[in-house]
């Protein structure tokens, strides 16, 4: 018998930031395809991998917060590695976005690269392609991919900030 190996991808994380972000709102694969500008399938098969991972439950509808918080506490940055690039313009993510913004004082900033962002800083790729267009009608997911870049690519200080306020959020 043929054994599938299911490994995570990125998209998985925004997938269960963005059921997180919806709180106890109903939704759809087709809705979460559409707000993330992720094919329909694409939902399902991450759904499928988060679920053999234990990070959502087995009817593929509740975020096993816990488990998510741990991963994106220990895992996340040797998994989906960054490191801060060239000057760019784009829209503000880790410190240079809310909420760490208001915490955090700073002379650097951390963009996502798009033509259509506001402020210069250095380049930091998002967690997944889609996530500068899937952000701009949901500031709750806005803040959350900013914190787990904090995560990615901030100093000590910068990380543990971060994953007091992620925790607030998620747990």
């Amino acid at each position: 018998m043929r054994q599938i190996q299911y490994t995570m991808k990125s998209q998985d994380i925004l997938i269960l930031l963005k059921i997180i972000a919806l709180e106890d709102k109903p939704w759809f694969h087709h809705t979460l395809a559409e707000d993330l500008d992720i094919s329909q399938s694409e939902v399902t098969q991450s759904l499928n991998r988060s679920r053999y991972a234990q990070l959502i439950d087995q009817e593929r509808r509740k975020v096993n917060r816990k488990a998510l918080y741990d991963f994106l506490c220990y895992g996340i940055s040797y998994v989906f590695p960054q490191h801060p690039g060239e000057i760019v313009r784009g829209f503000a993510t880790a410190h240079s976005a809310p909420p760490l913004k208001a915490m955090i004082e700073s002379t650097e900033n951390y963009v996502w690269p798009s033509a259509k962002g506001n402020i210069r800083g250095q380049s930091v790729l998002p967690i997944y392609k889609s996530v500068v267009k899937a952000v701009q009608t949901d500031t709750v997911l806005y803040e959350l991919l900013a914190l787990i870049d904090a995560i990615r690519v901030g100093k000590v200080r910068e990380k543990e900030i971060a994953l007091a306020e992620l925790k607030k959020r998620i747990c």
